[in-house]
């Protein structure tokens, strides 16, 4: 059996809002963005370049749901980033207004940095380590 992770609903508050952030800061590709009037929403994938999982950007549709935005796993990090080049991201996602409340770091697993998104969800960014020669 074969199985992968596709796809993870992220709750934001506006669509447009989450894709300037998603898409115009962080560079995401815009995957899908289609109206869905029956339910008075819209469907809204993105996804970082080269990368099989998406995020469809859910706008909050009752109270319930908007006392989640930012806050879906409790303050802990909620999704992490792999990049080729820490640096490279790192340097551009600040000058793009980036808020990084922790690292750059480096760990046994990679240079890692925290930073929060524009509703307040934590991602790591993390540049996995290479495997040490033999």
């Amino acid at each position: 059996m074969t199985q992968k992770l596709a796809m993870l609903a992220l709750l934001v508050e506006d669509y447009d809002e989450a894709l300037a952030f998603y898409v115009n800061k962080l560079g995401f590709e815009l995957i899908e963005d289609r109206p869905v009037p029956e339910q008075q929403k819209r469907w809204v994938v993105v996804a970082p370049p080269g990368s099989t999982a998406h995020l469809l950007l859910a706008r909050a549709a009752n109270d319930e749901q908007t006392t989640r935005i930012g806050n879906q796993t409790g303050g802990r990090v909620f999704l992490f980033l792999h990049t080729d080049d820490f640096h490279r991201d790192y340097q551009r996602y600040r000058e793009q207004g980036i808020e990084f409340i922790r690292g750059p770091i480096d760990e046994p697993y990679g240079t890692v940095g925290v930073f929060r998104d524009l509703y307040g969800n934590l991602w790591d960014l993390i540049e996995p380590a290479r495997p040490a020669l033999a």
